[in-house]
């Protein structure tokens, strides 16, 4: 069964070691998304979020380092397609290839230049977080103690992207901005790496609340393979994402679950689940709990009709 990813930090950890090769099974010791891994679980598309790691600066021109790296290591690859439209998500559709789009985790870089945007959708970005768990000069992040929203700059760049076709991602913001974005944004808006607080009580997974409001947008939300956001004791197994599934189910998340991993974003993993090669193991598993039709949805089918949709 085809596979999308919406989340994967691996373009950090090539910021941080330019010596690592994506398409090279000799990294594969020091990066959990490669190109082998990938095309062995049959991924029709991964999402690459650009992360601006504590140790560089957060400005343009790592942004920009960034996409070089995705150019040059990434969607140079025969067996890689970049896509940043419908013509080339069924591309990857149609072939064994796997498209790889590109997403910015945070717009600190842009130090509130919101010309940027469209130069960084001309690049490729479809997705944008606006901010980590921290403040910055467009919103508050969820791990932020004053817990505000957005700023007036941060408002104008949701309605700079809703213009220029750049989906907003809400996972690591504030509550208050999470509801800030839904109220600014007239398109649908995505939460690619959150799961169900109801299920685990961590800051940085929804709220029911929350994914009702994603769901009546006609946005995704994409489960998250963070251990301590799955179950409190961190011991987590890949059977403890169930509840999550059947709590958004409940919700009538049906046609708007999908899989957001953070693989090369964490350090600890759900037992069983450490890297791409690995997902045959989770479909396994929903097999045993959901019909085929469910299983596909959540695997690929939700989040290829929605880039149809808003592409």
């Amino acid at each position: 069964m085809r596979k999308i990813d919406f989340h994967c930090d691996v373009l950090s950890k090539m910021l941080l070691d330019q010596t690592i090769e994506f398409d090279e099974s000799d990294f594969s010791a020091k990066i959990d998304v490669t190109l082998d891994r990938l095309l062995q679980s049959d991924y029709m598309l991964q999402v690459f979020a650009i992360y601006i790691p504590s140790k560089r600066n957060k400005d343009i021109l790592t942004i920009l380092k960034c996409v070089e790296i995705f150019y040059e290591k990434i969607i140079s690859h025969p067996n890689v397609v970049f896509v940043d439209s419908a013509i080339d998500v069924e591309r990857c559709k149609a072939t064994n290839k796997v498209g790889a789009i590109l997403s910015l985790e945070g717009v600190d870089g842009l130090q509130g230049h919101i010309y940027l945007a469209p130069i960084l959708h001309r690049l490729g970005i479809r997705f944008a977080g606006l901010t980590w768990n921290a403040m910055n000069w467009a919103a508050d992040g969820v791990l932020e103690p004053q817990g505000s929203g957005l700023s007036s700059l941060g408002r104008d760049f949701v309605s700079k992207c809703n213009q220029i076709g750049i989906t907003i991602d809400v996972s690591h913001l504030s509550e208050k901005s999470f509801w800030d974005v839904y109220r600014a944004s007239a398109e649908p808006i995505i939460a690619s790496h959150s799961n169900v607080r109801a299920i685990c009580n961590h800051p940085r997974n929804l709220t029911d609340e929350q994914i009702k409001a994603i769901i009546e947008r006609g946005g995704l939300i994409g489960l998250t393979f963070v251990p301590w956001f799955v179950i409190e004791d961190e011991m987590a197994t890949i059977e403890d994402l169930i509840p999550h599934i059947d709590h958004i189910l409940q919700l009538g998340g049906a046609n708007h679950l999908m899989f957001g991993s953070d693989f090369d974003g964490i350090d600890k993993y759900i037992d069983g689940l450490m890297n791409p090669s690995h997902m045959v193991q989770l479909e396994e598993l929903l097999h045993q709990h959901y019909d085929h039709e469910l299983v596909e949805k959540m695997m690929w089918r939700n989040a290829y009709q929605f880039l149809m949709k808003i592409w």
